[in-house]
């Protein structure tokens, strides 16, 4: 003859001893390794790919980040600090003060269509202003030197890279403003491009936050 409670409590406790398992496999033994094997053989990227100055963690390798100066009294926006190699426009990117702080804001793209007129009427004035902020008393840049991604975000508006060409494009400018050779701009700019991922993936890029960080220490020498 069946016994209904004793068939309920032996399904109960099956359950039981089926949840205590999964838990310790899957919520203890599963992530312990995952995370070891992570820490052990990807130790950096596991960690968020951290880039660290001055003994202190400044940023990501990954997420872009912006170089403003403080917005004056009664301005409810930040201008871009010219001393700084500048990034690709967008509102996601978060600001720092000289990389010791960081603050993301959102990530997101516009979302809108190449001839939308809110659109043009934005990369318009983009481009007039990387014109007039980088061109110098030496060095006349003309509207149609202006790369796409100095005008563009990217889709997850976070990009951290610029191109080699955006990056020369602003070395006069940084060079002018530090008071340094241009030279040594442009040297700095190419010891930090890197090429296609395994020489034929991608473009050859700068990552803007370590560029920024050599130019601080070569303004401190």
């Amino acid at each position: 003859m069946n016994n209904p409670i004793g068939n309920t409590a032996r399904l109960i406790g099956a359950g039981l001893r089926a949840l205590l398992v999964l838990t310790l496999v899957c919520g203890v033994i599963y992530p312990l390794a995952v995370t070891g094997i992570a820490q052990g053989l990807f130790n950096d990227k596991a960690n968020g790919s951290e880039i660290r100055a001055d003994g202190k963690v400044v940023g990501s390798e990954l997420i872009g980040q912006r170089y403003d100066v403080p917005p004056k009294k009664g301005e409810e926006t930040s201008a871009p600090d010219l001393k700084w190699f500048q990034p690709r426009p967008s509102n996601g990117l978060g600001t720092n003060s000289v990389n010791t702080q960081y603050k993301l804001i959102l990530s997101g793209a516009t979302n809108r269509s190449g001839d939308n007129e809110e659109l043009i009427h934005w990369v318009k004035e983009a481009k007039a202003a990387v014109v007039r902020d980088n061109s110098t008393a030496d060095y006349k840049l003309k509207p149609s030197d202006v790369p796409a991604e100095a005008v563009t975000s990217s889709a997850s508006g976070l990009d951290p890279h610029i191109s080699p060409q955006y990056a020369d494009l602003q070395a006069h400018r940084v060079a002018e403003k530090n008071h340094l050779d241009v030279r040594q701009v442009q040297k700095l700019v190419a010891d930090h491009t890197d090429g296609r991922i395994l020489g034929f993936m991608g473009e050859p890029r700068v990552n803007v936050l370590q560029l920024n960080i050599a130019l601080k220490k070569l303004t401190e020498k």
